[in-house]
């Protein structure tokens, strides 16, 4: 569901289980929340996007559809 953020991470060559130990939540949930199932918490949302990937605008990464990414 989220296609920019798994892209984002995968350009990056950041598995699902490191995301997971970075937002302290397992490999599991990670994939759960990417495709839908559960949603990110606002912690995990501004962590991801202020430390992990600050170079992505949050809409982009967090839209349900594909996106061209702009700068915030």
């Amino acid at each position: 569901m989220f296609i920019n953020l798994r892209k984002a991470l995968d350009r990056r060559c950041i598995s699902l289980r490191e995301y997971g130990d970075f937002l302290g939540i397992s490999e599991a949930a990670v994939q759960d929340k990417l495709e839908g199932g559960k949603d990110f918490t606002y912690w995990e949302f501004r962590r991801t996007c202020d430390l992990l990937l600050p170079e992505y605008n949050a809409d982009f990464l967090f839209a349900e559809t594909i996106l061209e990414n702009r700068s915030a």
